[in-house]
């Protein structure tokens, strides 16, 4: 670029950034979010859902930024500033000439996708950052020729799966390429590719350590969710992945992005190419991996999030008229509608049922909740209140009074590190959505009975109900748990 272009580049980079950082200090926390936060307060190797990266961040944010959204939040939009760039050069060192780069991070930027997670904090913020990392490792490689991008691939590729275990697809990827691309195979030969996997592993190895001193909860619970066949409900489950990624990429980028993943297939195929046989060994094993589970289950919208950034790269390498031209729109309408979620999720742009505002369904009403609940609290001489959701306990945890004790009350809390609840006796609340089957597990309580309702509501409008139970504790037990306060502070 020339340097009014690379300053026009960085100024929109950096605008970008700090509207996102202004985004992520005005919403609210999701419950997904306090839950990850309460991993912050209980660093271990691994948990129950994930590894334990998000844990670190929001702990490095916190750090920086105080105990707020927005030091949970902080590291977000930053780390996606920075996977901009990286994504940029890797575009650049695989199809040189071409803005290729450029193209792909803005396409990156563009999508809804991005959008929602550059400003909320879950395991897939820094997989993604750590994947860019480990793909622009690569094309440097391809570019350069030097084993040494191996190392720092493998040093990636370990962070991303401390983060999440879909970077697994990350090593199966490059080990496909390598064996697949005569001009890749070389490094084969070499100890570039092995000490990278010695990396890899050496970084993963706590996490392993974890699940094998935990009888495999984390791995057993990921890989459970593979081998699902019901073919019966294929149709519906192919349709939601599909219409969720156009809504999730927004519809021209996604165009754009399904493009570029079949020309690298077929250059991949045809020619070897070393460049788009990268982009296609890091698309489509997991693609096909998502497919395949859609015949038996529900794939998530969120976990195709790692297709992404080589897809970006592949649309940015096309060179065709009628990709040029939608490039442009392309980017403008995903800019629009993300601008658009962002104004929905701060100020309300627009009215909506809350059944149908997906923003205010995740995020809206818990101050009210928790204000309801205080209130009931103090009306029945109530010394904790409990909630057997762990998304509902994170969120009273962040936004009940200071001297009511939050109480988890349910079997994932035995993997942490948080102190038994000693609730002989005392007498508490128990808050429980409406949404749930009304059926309460009584083991915990020697006493329970419903004393009322409280409901989180955004402009007088009800979110969502709960019921509120009147308890009494029993001795300790290991799955009720005193979860941390943003006031208290940590032991470690």
């Amino acid at each position: 670029m020339r340097p009014r272009e690379a300053r026009a580049w960085i100024a929109a980079l950096v605008a970008l950034t700090l509207l996102r950082l202004a985004v992520a200090y005005a919403l609210p926390l999701s419950p997904d979010e306090a839950y990850y936060w309460v991993w912050s307060r209980a660093l271990a190797p691994g948990y129950l859902d994930h590894p334990p990266m998000v844990a670190l961040w929001i702990r490095a944010g916190i750090w920086l930024a105080g105990d707020s959204a927005f030091g949970i939040r902080l590291l977000g939009p930053l780390a996606i500033a920075l996977g901009s760039v990286l994504l940029a050069d890797a575009g650049e060192r695989l199809f040189p000439g071409r803005r290729a780069g450029l193209i792909a991070a803005a396409l990156l930027n563009a999508t809804l996708l991005l959008g929602v997670g550059a400003v909320t904090m879950t395991p897939d913020t820094p997989l993604l950052f750590f994947w860019v990392a480990a793909l622009w490792a690569l094309a440097r490689l391809v570019s350069d020729r030097r084993g040494g991008w191996l190392l720092v691939f493998g040093l990636f590729a370990g962070l991303a799966l401390a983060s999440k275990y879909t970077a697994i697809f990350l090593g199966l990827g490059v080990l496909l390429w390598l064996l697949a691309v005569p001009s890749a195979r070389v490094w084969l030969r070499t100890p570039y590719p092995w000490l990278a996997g010695l990396i890899a592993a050496a970084i993963f190895a706590p996490v392993v350590i974890w699940n094998a001193s935990h009888d495999w909860v984390s791995f057993v619970r990921q890989g459970g969710r593979t081998g699902a066949w019901e073919p019966g409900r294929a149709a519906q489950f192919l349709g939601e992945l599909i219409g969720g990624q156009i809504g999730l990429a927004t519809p021209l980028i996604f165009v754009i992005l399904a493009g570029g993943v079949a020309t690298a297939a077929r250059r991949a195929w045809r020619d070897r190419d070393p460049a788009w046989s990268l982009l296609a060994a890091l698309t489509l094993p997991a693609l096909a991996v998502f497919l395949q589970h859609a015949f038996g289950d529900r794939v998530q919208g969120n976990w195709p999030a790692i297709l992404y950034p080589s897809a970006a790269l592949a649309g940015g390498g096309l060179t065709g008229r009628v990709w040029q031209r939608l490039l442009v729109p392309a980017v403008a309408l995903g800019a629009a509608i993300t601008i658009l979620v962002y104004a929905q999720a701060t100020v309300g742009l627009v009215s909506l049922s809350p059944r149908i505002d997906p923003t205010a369904l995740r995020l809206a009403g818990w101050p009210t909740l928790a204000s309801e609940v205080a209130a009931i609290a103090r009306e029945q001489g109530a010394r904790f209140v409990a909630a057997d959701d762990y998304g509902i306990a994170a969120e009273l945890a962040r936004t009940l009074p200071p001297d009511i004790a939050v109480i988890g009350a349910e079997e994932r809390w035995r993997l942490f590190d948080l102190p038994p609840a000693d609730l002989a006796g005392s007498v508490g609340l128990l808050a429980r959505s409406t949404r749930r089957d009304p059926n309460v597990d009584r083991a915990p309580w020697a006493e329970l009975r419903e004393v009322g309702r409280a409901s989180r509501a955004r402009d007088g409008q009800v979110i969502e109900q709960f019921r509120i139970y009147r308890v009494v504790g029993r001795p300790p037990s290991r799955s009720i748990v005193l979860l941390p306060r943003p006031h208290m502070r940590t032991s470690d």
